[in-house]
């Protein structure tokens, strides 16, 4: 007797892990495959596309089409063609409801290519200098075989979602601190 209660409360309690598991791992599911898909239209160049995965108050800072404007020139730009080569998550923060929405912070990386062969050896000087000092030294590479930077990009994106299946994203940087305190709760800007 009490061998069969010591099994059923050890079925119970690996069914209780188990469960557990699997409820952090749809979030992270779909974090990864709704920020996969924007990272994607990135890489493809679907402008129209990533602007729709943008979480919709963050246009209240930047207006959409000036949002539109600013991806068409860093990512459709003839002088400066970015690559986005590589996508690899790290953590993914267990979404907390704040004021009726979830927000998880997630962690990723990117790898890019960005050709600068047609500019000027001072616009060159200015990148190489902005590249630096936005992903650290040991993230930049100059391939001077192809007039192109190699760039290992850490970034943080804040999911935000009502429902946990679709979720939209603002890229956090700590220069932007300041703008998205208008949008965003303080326990999540806190984590930047």
């Amino acid at each position: 007797m009490m061998k069969t209660q010591s099994l059923l409360f050890l079925f119970a309690l690996l069914s209780f892990i188990s469960f557990a598991q699997t409820k952090v791992n749809t979030d992270d599911i779909a974090i990864k495959k709704n920020l996969t898909y924007f990272v994607n239209t990135i890489k493809t160049k679907k402008i129209d596309q990533s602007v729709n995965c943008i979480y919709p108050k963050f246009f209240t800072i930047v207006p959409k089409e000036q949002m539109t404007q600013i991806l068409n020139l860093t990512y459709n730009n003839p002088f400066m063609k970015i690559d986005v080569q590589d996508l690899q998550f790290g953590d993914i923060e267990k979404p907390e409801l704040i004021s009726g929405e979830y927000f998880s912070i997630a962690n990723y990386y990117l790898k890019m290519k960005c050709n600068v062969n047609s500019l000027n050896d001072e616009m060159k000087k200015q990148m190489n200098a902005a590249l630096v000092s936005k992903y650290g030294k040991n993230n930049v590479k100059y391939l001077a075989n192809e007039g192109s930077y190699l760039i290992n990009a850490n970034m943080k994106a804040c999911a935000v979602s009502k429902d946990r299946k679709y979720w939209k994203f603002v890229i956090l940087e700590k220069e932007f601190k300041t703008e998205l305190i208008k949008i965003l709760p303080k326990k999540v800007l806190d984590k930047i």
